[in-house]
């Protein structure tokens, strides 16, 4: 990922994408996880493949074709770096159509992406950290405006966090940058940092959700707020939008002609936004050439039953948890969340989910690691384990007594709202089955049910909830692709929970440059999580995609992106 010293170790990742489409089983009852510090067994450690993408070489791939590609909600913000953007349709739609200044590979190394970058190195002046990025001069805008520093100063001052009316998914890097200047000519840009920032690669870059936007867009809280609400008014990808069709649920991309890079293999892109529980039937009956199944066991079955398909599979950086809201009146208290995370049993949730997938069934005990990643540990002080009768003691400590069958504090019930999206089984099952656990302590559970297309849009981003059920998807980054996720003031922290100590470990782990200090703060700020108990982990996130065959170059990526114009089919 880069020149030293500011290369990463591998197989850090981060999270900034948001799925619907990943949600849990009935469960049956079952134990708890391990106790703190511990790491996981050489048998229950997932032996996971890396990347699972079918690769061949262009030539090996003919010209043209049409890809079909499931995505769970028709989203209404367009724009990835908006808050509101941070799900995972916005951010598949964006990135065969957005400039990412990096590739990523299957370890999450970092290289300079020539279409758009040039060069780009951190060097030292003056005492700072300085970045310089020279940019391809061929790279234009689709409105025929050359890509420039300018467009780099522009997305600094909307994302950088001085002015919150820039409502932006994350500030993390651009918030410690103090300068962004012309450097030589217009095609190069250089930043300067008041402090060190070892993630740097993560600015502008499509595999940390971050791609760069024209100045045309969002050089003013309103055009960055607005101007990619329904609408996706200028691109600078190797395809372009040809219509977007909201009665159709659909976004169809083609190969852009003013493309200056690899010319695409593919004709033409089209997303479909499907309810998550159609996608593996439409996949079966020919209707799509690529889906995210997730751990949706009947859908991994239709896939290995479909004639010319194939299951790709890796692991990667995701996770399945629950999202408390702690601005939610009666979950205010930290200690009132912590014990709905020890009257939950993760372990039962766990197996009964990936029962069937031939996937590991170790639950997840670190909010910022999995557990086939370096230093990956258990940080939770026993927050992880279920314990009801520890619940239960908490719960009578915040002043919530029982009354009957259900707790009450100030004559008010103890009910809280679970919002589940409509038309995905898994997730109906899950709000059962986490109903009756926190039955079993004196808690109410009202299910709300939202259409796909309003899961996010109407109650998570509008913080609707008291308990939201949607999974993470990682980033290379484990410092700044994190850190919105959870900071106190985070863009995407859906939770609002957050501590000083969270920030400040955070902030440790972003400017170290070595690979031991950046660990140990990401599990310091993991331990403080646990404490502020905003999210509940409960399981790595398989990567599971049905595929045709013969569909070359895209699956289950990992930590690697996905390089658009080299995605095509077999001869």
């Amino acid at each position: 990922m880069g020149r030293p010293p500011y290369r990463r170790t591998a197989l850090l990742a981060g999270l900034t994408a948001v799925s619907l489409s990943l949600t849990l089983c009935s469960c049956g009852p079952g134990g708890g996880s391990a106790g703190a510090g511990a790491l996981p067994s050489a048998v229950e450690s997932p032996k996971l493949t890396a990347v699972d993408i079918n690769p061949h070489d262009r030539a090996e791939l003919r010209q043209g074709g049409t890809l079909r590609v499931a995505i769970p909600q028709y989203s209404s913000q367009w724009s990835p770096i908006q808050t509101d953007g941070g799900e995972s349709s916005t951010i598949a739609v964006s990135k065969p159509l957005l400039p990412t200044f990096f590739r990523s590979d299957a370890a999450g190394t970092q290289t300079p992406n020539p279409a758009y970058l040039l060069d780009a190195h951190a060097e030292q002046r003056d005492g700072r950290q300085v970045v310089v990025w020279t940019l391809n001069p061929k790279a234009r805008w689709s409105d025929g405006t050359p890509i420039t520093w300018r467009d780099l100063e522009a997305n600094w001052r909307a994302l950088n966090g001085k002015d919150p009316a820039y409502r932006a998914a994350s500030s993390t890097g651009f918030e410690q940058v103090s300068a962004v200047e012309r450097g030589k000519d217009d095609h190069q840009a250089v930043m300067t940092f008041e402090r060190p920032y070892s993630e740097w690669q993560s600015m502008f870059n499509g595999a940390a959700n971050a791609p760069l936007l024209p100045a045309s867009k969002v050089a003013t809280p309103e055009l960055f707020n607005t101007s990619y609400l329904d609408a996706i008014p200028v691109t600078a990808g190797p395809f372009k939008v040809e219509r977007m069709d909201r009665t159709a649920q659909t976004v169809t991309l083609v190969a852009d002609p003013a493309w200056w890079g690899d010319k695409p293999l593919l004709d033409r892109i089209v997303f479909r936004a499907m309810v998550p529980n159609t996608m593996a039937a439409a996949f079966n009956k020919g209707e799509l050439d690529l889906f995210n199944n997730g751990p949706d066991v009947a859908g991994y079955q239709l896939i290995r039953g479909t004639q010319g398909a194939a299951v790709r599979r890796a692991g990667g950086p995701d996770f399945r948890q629950f999202t408390l809201n702690s601005r939610s009146p009666a979950l205010t208290d930290p200690a009132v969340r912590q014990a709905l995370f020890q009257a939950i049993n993760r372990d039962a949730i766990t197996r009964s989910d990936l029962a069937g997938l031939d996937w590991p069934t170790v639950t997840l005990n670190n909010h910022l690691l999995v557990a086939n990643q370096n230093a990956y540990r258990d940080n939770s002080l026993g927050l992880s384990r279920y314990d009801p009768a520890e619940a239960v003691r908490k719960l009578d400590a915040a002043g919530w007594k029982l009354d009957g069958d259900v707790r009450r504090k100030d004559g008010k019930e103890l009910n809280l709202r679970m919002v589940i999206p409509a038309g995905v089984t898994q997730a109906q099952n899950e709000a059962a089955v986490t109903t009756g656990m926190l039955k079993e302590v004196g808690i109410k559970v009202t299910t709300v049910t939202a259409s796909p297309n309003e899961f996010f849009d109407k109650y998570v981003n509008k913080r609707d909830f008291d308990i939201a059920a949607y999974s993470l998807l990682g980033t290379p980054f484990p410092a700044s692709g994190n850190r919105t996720n959870f900071a106190t003031n985070g863009g995407t922290n859906h939770s609002q929970a957050g501590s000083p100590a969270v920030d400040s470990a955070f902030d440790r782990a972003a400017a170290s440059t070595d690979a031991a200090a950046t660990f140990e703060a990401i599990n310091q700020a993991d331990g403080e999580l646990w404490k502020v108990a905003g999210m509940l982990p409960l399981y790595q996130r398989p990567q599971l995609f049905g595929a045709r065959a013969d569909l070359a170059n895209i699956g289950a990526q990992g930590l690697s992106d996905i390089v658009w114009e080299n995605v095509g089919y077999q001869k």
